[in-house]
């Protein structure tokens, strides 16, 4: 099989400080590629500012201007343009396989474990690191222990699928040496086991919590148990509409909503996961399909993301909430944003962990934090604890 010519994917960097960069893709076409194009761009820290996308249902041109992020790490543009020519299918590939699922092995996941001194900040700074390093997180498991110290356990894969090489390891070690120093006692890397596995589904949820944070939308009283404030709860509307008068082939699907990072991501997973493509290739006419793809995408506009405080007994705990595609992957960055946002805030973080629910109609990704009383936060408080959850919200949202 043929691998992607080196003019597949295009990226013509800005002329000028704060101009758009232009990320052009010309390939064969297969389900969802969109969407797994956005999903890379998100993960690489880049918004996009505008998207022109054409297809003929086999060949595809996208074009997409983007711009890095402020909170974002510099970004690796070569590293950048080599993940998205992995994604386009091969001219060689007989056109009926463009439509068939991959059957590529699954990248290996890592267990990386150390043990060191706590201080504020030192999780987002590990997840920066891993970050700028291309490695996706897939589990975290985080403990601190009553005498100031930290063991945390990450089960990342490499997306330059380097790591078993000695170079990448090294690199890795060394990134970590420069952000822990002497504060590390320990630090291991191996292939994961059984143990991931034990890791891989979230803690206990209360029903109460559960409720709050999956359901299809969300009530008056449940805005005000996710805090929005009252700004953000004037922008909470959205509105799709599906007109099929303005072209004798295609429907046009319009959305009216408030930009937020990863808006071309959630629209397009959301279009990839309710398949609606047409078999036969006409437009998408069924009123019934219609008014359901309309109102999961309202859905997905208003809320991508759960965020929600709660006592866990005499604790305060922060949970973050998002929808898992039906390939499995989950949303890029989200930990590396809410640990940004408490940092930012000076929160220590006593424990943390990322994890799997499924509820009756979704799989999620939950991330907890149990944050730690001693800092400049009296966490009891209804107000400190709406200023985290609007503080967390607006990084993930990059509002």
């Amino acid at each position: 099989m043929g691998v992607p010519s080196d003019d597949t994917v295009l990226i013509h960097k800005g002329k000028k400080p704060g101009e758009p960069h232009v990320i052009t893709v010309n390939c064969l076409d297969k389900h969802g590629l969109g969407c797994d194009i956005c999903r890379i761009i998100l993960e690489f820290g880049l918004y996009i500012t505008k998207g022109d996308v054409s297809t003929d249902g086999i060949w595809c041109f996208i074009v997409f201007w983007v711009v890095p992020h402020p909170s974002s790490p510099s970004i690796r543009w070569p590293s950048l343009k080599n993940r998205l020519q992995s994604l386009c299918p091969s001219c060689s590939v007989t056109l009926f396989l463009n439509d068939q699922p991959s059957n590529s092995a699954a990248s290996p996941v890592y267990l990386l474990k150390f043990f060191c001194l706590d201080r504020k900040g030192l999780l987002h700074d590990v997840t920066k690191v891993l970050t700028e390093l291309e490695f996706a997180i897939q589990k975290v498991k985080v403990t601190t222990t009553p005498d100031g110290r930290v063991l945390d356990l990450f089960f990342i894969i490499d997306n330059m699928e380097l790591l078993h090489t000695k170079e990448r390891q090294n690199d890795l070690y060394k990134q970590f040496d420069t952000v822990l120093g002497e504060s590390c006692i320990s630090c291991e890397l191996k292939l994961a086991g059984p143990e991931y596995e034990c890791h891989h589904a979230i803690s206990s949820l209360s029903p109460a919590i559960a409720e709050e944070l999956f359901r299809f939308e969300l009530s008056d009283k449940e805005t005000r148990l996710q805090a929005l404030s009252s700004d953000m709860t004037q922008l909470k509307k959205a509105n799709v509409t599906v007109d099929n008068s303005l072209s004798p082939a295609h429907t046009l699907l319009q959305i009216h909503c408030v930009d937020h990072k990863g808006l071309f991501y959630d629209i397009l997973r959301t279009l990839k996961d309710c398949n609606i493509k047409q078999k036969d290739g006409r437009k998408f006419v069924d009123p019934e399909k219609q008014n359901g793809l309309c109102s999961c995408l309202k859905v997905e506009m208003l809320h991508p993301l759960r965020v929600v405080i709660a006592n866990r007994g005499p604790d305060t705990e922060l949970l973050v909430a998002n929808p898992v595609e039906l390939s499995g992957k989950g949303r890029p960055r989200v930990f590396y944003d809410v640990t940004l946002a408490l940092k930012a805030l000076g929160i220590f973080i006593f424990s943390a962990e990322i994890g799997r629910y499924s509820s009756s109609d979704h799989e999620w990704e939950v991330y907890k934090f149990l944050l730690d009383e001693n800092c400049g936060f009296q966490l009891s408080s209804t107000s400190a604890k709406n200023q985290i959850v609007d503080r967390v919200r607006r990084m993930l949202m990059g509002w």
